[in-house]
């Protein structure tokens, strides 16, 4: 895995963090919104949303500016995020069945709970697998509710005699895990909010707690960029009758649907950035707050409109672009960060917080080296982006991205390829596949793809 950053047990002793040690492991939290797109936080340079404990987040910790998933869909990549893997590797999507239990043995779940952490789960777990109550000390798998089509999918949970969104019932379980927790051992929690994800059986899509209503309220949203016909017209016809576009009719084909769609993608994220706040109020109160690292990042990035698309899966990188944020208290270092990070770094960055062996089958690379005062070297070059479930009303894809080029093309018809230039492109306009003067960048790009794929598979 060439210089992975894996830092030993003794070396992360020695470092300047105050009070670490095997004997004094710090906690971890690590929360997963589902849907949020990577500039859908105040840090990230958007001004039209509120997210005041998000960006006090990224503004303490490490942001990573260029944050990716390897899979935009919310299986798979969950589950390279529990195991270090990619969807080539470890196979699980929606439509596969259970995930293979070698991979769950190897997840940072079991392996940080083997180690004698206190580990906790809830929300959104994502994953087909019939072991999940005895994978965490204390676990509850919750998601909205389909078989509801208003709002009662996102608000079915109760708190005393109060009947509450599903992210003020994470909120409130998260700061009951804190409070009860053991002294004698460190925690790692997982919390994976439903929200910001549309509730797709609704007609309004969107649902949140009443105290949101006013937020946004007398808010106008520009319309997406590459909103022209001419970007749809581009897409192949597997694309342009697809799901991207069915949900795009869903939410964002009259300016009426848009703007309301907006309002309510940003409040279900505002409210998400509330339970931050009070989750790390309650941190402080139990006088783990200096001690306790937290971890944020999306499962996918998301479409809101761009090329009159919604959803995710494509290759583009509003599906692959999500926040990442790292904040320890015990490190001085707040940066952003330029590298290209994924999801599957997610696992072996747990692993070495809590200074544990990072299993040689995994993937990733940990990015605890960023909370030094000198940044590391990750070597990492590109990395392949995949969505591989074969379904009819989503085009499988897969492709190799670079700092500054992107490669990808269709699994069930591979000579539909789209080549891009991120640095004098990042919006992804102008596709060079067709284009005479980048035929060697196309063969190259491909054979890098081609080529990497086959060390995936072994």
């Amino acid at each position: 895995m060439g210089k992975i950053l894996v830092l030993s047990i003794a070396f992360i002793a020695s470092l300047s963090f105050p009070g670490f040690s095997q004997e004094n492991r710090p906690n971890i939290i690590f929360i997963l919104t589902d849907d949020q797109r990577w500039d859908a936080l105040g840090f990230a340079g958007n001004n039209l949303i509120h997210t005041p404990e998000m960006d006090r987040l990224a503004s303490e910790g490490v942001f990573f500016e260029n944050a990716f998933v390897t899979t935009p869909i919310c299986a798979a990549s969950r589950a390279s995020i529990l195991t270090g893997t990619y969807e080539r590797t470890h196979g699980h999507t929606f439509g596969q069945g259970e995930i293979k239990q070698q991979f769950i043995d190897q997840s940072y779940p079991a392996l940080m709970r083997n180690s004698g952490y206190n580990t906790g789960f809830f929300g959104k777990f994502g994953i087909n697998y019939s072991g999940f109550e005895g994978l965490f000390d204390i676990g509850e798998n919750y998601d909205r509710l389909d078989r509801y089509k208003d709002r009662r999918g996102y608000f079915y949970k109760t708190l005393g005699m109060d009947t509450v969104h599903l992210t003020r019932y994470t909120g409130q379980k998260a700061i009951e895990f804190i409070r009860q927790a053991p002294k004698e051992k460190p925690f790692m929690l997982s919390l994976s909010f439903s929200a910001p994800h549309a509730h797709d059986p609704a007609e309004e899509q969107y649902f949140w707690e009443k105290e949101f209503d006013s937020l946004y309220a007398s808010q106008y949203f520009p319309e997406p960029l590459l909103s022209d016909q001419k970007y749809f017209d581009a897409q192949p016809a597997y694309v342009r009758e697809g799901e991207n576009r069915n949900r795009w009719h869903w939410r964002f084909d009259t300016e009426e649907k848009y703007q309301r769609s907006l309002k309510g993608y940003f409040r279900m994220i505002s409210e998400i950035d509330h339970e931050i706040g009070l989750i790390r109020e309650e941190l402080r109160k139990q006088g783990k707050d200096k001690n306790t690292v937290i971890i944020f990042m999306s499962d996918n990035g998301y479409f809101l409109g761009e090329r009159q698309l919604a959803g995710k899966w494509l290759m583009y990188d509003n599906s692959l672009r999500v926040p990442m944020i790292i904040y320890d208290p015990r490190s001085t270092q707040s940066r952003k960060v330029n590298d290209m990070v994924l999801n599957i770094d997610i696992a072996p960055t747990l692993l070495d917080l809590a200074g544990l062996e990072i299993p040689k089958s995994w993937q990733g690379l940990s990015l605890t080296g960023f909370l030094e005062e000198n940044s590391p070297d990750l070597e990492r070059e590109d990395f392949i982006c995949e969505h591989l479930w074969q379904v009819d009303i989503i085009a499988p894809s897969e492709g190799l991205r670079t700092k500054d080029w992107k490669y990808f093309r269709y699994i069930n018809d591979p000579q539909h390829e789209e080549l891009y230039d991120l640095k004098s492109d990042p919006l992804e306009k102008n596709n060079l596949a067709l284009n005479p003067a980048f035929q060697d960048r196309l063969t190259e790009m491909r054979g890098k793809f081609e080529d990497k794929e086959k060390q995936l598979r072994k």
